[in-house]
């Protein structure tokens, strides 16, 4: 049997300004920012409150991050809000999706103590990213039949931590898939559409994220505006 866990689900932005209703209930929110679109490097901040009607606060230092090897794209449920030249995420761009996004299951190639962790063996947890498919934008876990197209996680070094970001993407439109929070090769070294960090950083990311509700926004500079109270220090954000 093949069981199928979603990458991505509901997630849309009314408007621009408008901040999506998951963000509320948020305790923990990461915060990467880029100089522009087109940047493959990034920096990474942490805030985190007791509830929503608290001020975020910032937890450590600003630390080094990179994201996909052509820069950013406005993702799926926010391409509405890309200007004149920015560009819209599509399947295969090596483009980080804008947005901000809940974080979902963790995952590794070992066992731990993390609620719900996936466990990846190599041939058995397939990303699927072909639009055709019915499967697409999901991470299938199969030991038997004809595996699907995509990547086959277990069999990917840099997939040794991680977190699934649930990136709700349209296979209609070809709107990428497979977004993840996951070791890096070096600084110096892109994704294929996903945040990086060194492995120590996203092993404290997958321990933030299993107590509850935490969510990731991902945006260049030139975009803080366009989310205006709902992110720390960006207008009324708290």
């Amino acid at each position: 049997m093949a069981a199928l866990l979603a990458v991505g689900s509901t997630n849309a932005l009314a408007a621009e300004g408008a901040c999506p209703a998951f963000l509320e209930s948020a305790r923990s929110l990461v915060v990467v920012t880029a100089r522009s679109v087109n940047a493959t490097r990034a920096l990474l901040r942490l805030f985190q409150r007791n509830g929503p009607s608290d001020a975020w606060r910032p937890i450590g230092a600003s630390e080094s991050a990179v994201l996909g090897a052509t820069g950013l794209a406005w993702g799926h449920p926010f391409r509405g809000m890309a200007r004149a030249g920015e560009p819209v995420k599509a399947e295969g761009d090596r483009r980080t999706p804008i947005g901000i996004y809940r974080f979902g299951r963790s995952f590794g190639f070992h066992a731990s103590g993390l609620s719900g962790q996936l466990v990846l063996r190599p041939g058995e947890s397939i990303c699927v990213d072909d639009p055709a498919s019915a499967a697409y934008n999901t991470i299938v876990t199969s030991r038997s039949g004809t595996r699907p197209r995509g990547e086959d996680m277990g069999a990917q070094p840099l997939y040794r931590r991680g977190l699934v970001i649930d990136y709700p993407s349209d296979a209609g439109r070809r709107a990428g898939s497979c977004i993840f929070l996951h070791v890096w090769r070096g600084p110096g070294h892109g994704t294929a559409g996903c945040v990086a960090l060194p492995e120590t950083r996203v092993a404290a990311l997958q321990a933030i994220a299993g107590r509850g509700e935490t969510a990731i926004a991902i945006l260049p500079e030139g975009a803080l505006d366009r989310f205006s109270g709902c992110l720390p220090g960006v207008g009324a954000g708290r």
